[in-house]
């Protein structure tokens, strides 16, 4: 294949704020994202790309090297600079989409373990929508635009904090649509291209997206964001995230000594920090939510979430935060959408304080589809590590040979999907882990672990240029 111009589809790349190779990347980043640049083409060398731009090769290699840490290109000695993916064909086998592939192009015979979600909406949910006919009934006078939500949810969610020990007033409030609205906000509210985001390596992909789509550059922490400190010294982020409690992917939960040094740090810093609590209520029976980090330190901003706890379809989640940080953000969010769904508001108000009780529900049900999904892991792949998790929605496998990219798509061949860890962490370091949710009824569950044993079975690794394969792989 020979080598693709990007020079014209770049157009007016370097308009904006923020340095050079940040800006670069992030339009090749939009360019491979929608497309344009297809998976296995040929990207132009460092030196060509420069002088085509008229800007220093140092540019361009460090926007590569950008685009490379995030598995977006593969850089090999000898083959040149390619858009990461096997070439596309007519057959969806061959896509290179991480994550939100079975939304994009859904097929009904793959069993999806990798979009983590409830994916049936429970009767409170049903019985909250007919609660608030009356109110939805006799409504005048009202347009139905809320840019910061509508008054009964902001205060419904508010009064859901106090309960959990954190003083908050409905002006705390913002509601969005789901939280990864929240996230695209807060990243157009606090990130220019180039600015520097800490986050623990792995992490929830969806972030990840967010941040890079304001063209910041991601670095990665150990869960937990050990090192923070010296992190917050040595990188002057503009910007910090955390999943303190079932971490996405992990699902470790973070203690409360670290919750309060994370706040404080940040605080004394005067760096923001996001505390991800989406998957904060989903502990199996027995286990207590431990408290928002805000409690410790008032300037940390909070991200909560009914899709994950309720049902994917109710796209209803929030932010808490200062009430000025509240206000920069409602008219942020005015720009792009005027208001959210007002009736999946309403009868969201109607379901936050009935919330306790059907999480409880939930919880057992949840804790015994995670019970069988790793026994059926260990009586088909025994060789997999596969941790049990608290709470949470995921399972983070590593695998005792070959990679995570490479075995997804032998999966995808057996027709199961699954979330490979090189996309969930920016320092590389999670190329031979998987992340699988483990929400399937069990016989889906059976069904899917019967489908990755023989992917398993028939995967031969690849093999990295200038090195023997392993016996193992042969």
């Amino acid at each position: 294949m020979e080598p693709i111009s990007v020079t014209d589809r770049l157009g007016r790349w370097s308009a904006g704020r923020g340095p050079l190779y940040a800006l670069l990347a992030a339009r090749l980043r939009g360019l491979i994202d929608d497309g344009e640049l297809a998976p296995g083409a040929l990207l132009p060398p460092d030196r060509t790309l420069a002088v085509a731009l008229s800007v220093g090769r140092s540019t361009v290699v460090a926007a590569y090297g950008l685009l490379h840490d995030e598995g977006r290109i593969v850089r090999r000695q000898g083959s040149g600079t390619r858009v990461a993916g096997t070439p596309r064909d007519d057959s969806p086998e061959t896509t290179s989409e991480p994550m939100f592939l079975d939304l994009l192009e859904p097929r009904s015979d793959v069993i999806s373990l990798a979009c983590a979600a409830p994916d049936r909406p429970p009767v409170e949910l049903a019985e909250s929508y007919a609660a608030m006919l009356p109110a939805l009934a006799a409504t005048t006078g009202d347009i139905g635009y809320y840019p910061s939500g509508h008054p009964v949810l902001r205060e419904a969610v508010a009064e859901y904090y106090r309960g959990r020990g954190l003083p908050t007033d409905a002006g705390q409030i913002l509601v969005t649509t789901g939280g990864q609205q929240a996230l695209s906000l807060l990243s157009k509210a606090y990130l220019r291209p180039g600015d520097r985001v800490l986050l623990e390596a792995p992490t929830y992909p969806g972030a990840l997206e967010a941040f890079r789509a304001e063209a910041a550059v991601v670095s990665g922490l150990p869960p937990g964001l050990e090192g923070f400190a010296s992190a917050i010294r040595d990188q002057r982020p503009a910007l910090a995230y955390v999943i303190p409690t079932y971490q996405n992917p992990t699902g470790s939960v973070l203690s409360t000594l670290s919750r309060r040094r994370l706040a404080e740090t940040s605080a004394a810093a005067g760096i923001p920090l996001i505390d991800d609590e989406v998957l904060a209520e989903l502990g199996f029976p027995g286990r207590e939510t431990p408290p928002p980090m805000a409690v410790f330190a008032d300037s940390v901003i909070t991200i909560g979430s009914l899709s994950k706890s309720v049902w994917g379809g109710l796209r209803i989640g929030w932010i808490r935060a200062a009430s000025p940080v509240i206000g920069t953000l409602a008219r942020l969010r005015a720009v792009h959408d005027l208001g959210g769904n007002l009736p999946a508001q309403l009868a969201a108000a109607e379901l936050v304080p009935r919330l306790d009780d059907l999480l409880r529900t939930q919880a057992v049900e949840r804790e015994r589809r995670h019970d069988h999904l790793r026994a059926e892991l260990a009586r088909r792949l025994p060789e997999w590590d596969v941790p049990p998790v608290t709470g949470g929605q995921t399972l983070w496998i590593s695998l005792p040979r070959g990679d995570g990219p490479s075995f997804a798509q032998a999966a995808l061949r057996q027709r199961v999907s699954i979330l490979a860890g090189n996309g969930l962490d920016p320092t590389g370091g999670s190329e031979r882990y998987l992340r699988l949710h483990f929400l399937h009824p069990p016989e889906i569950l059976t069904a899917a672990v019967d489908r990755l044993a023989e992917a398993w079975r028939t995967y031969r690794p690849p093999v990295t240029p200038g090195t023997a394969p392993s016996p193992l792989a042969l």
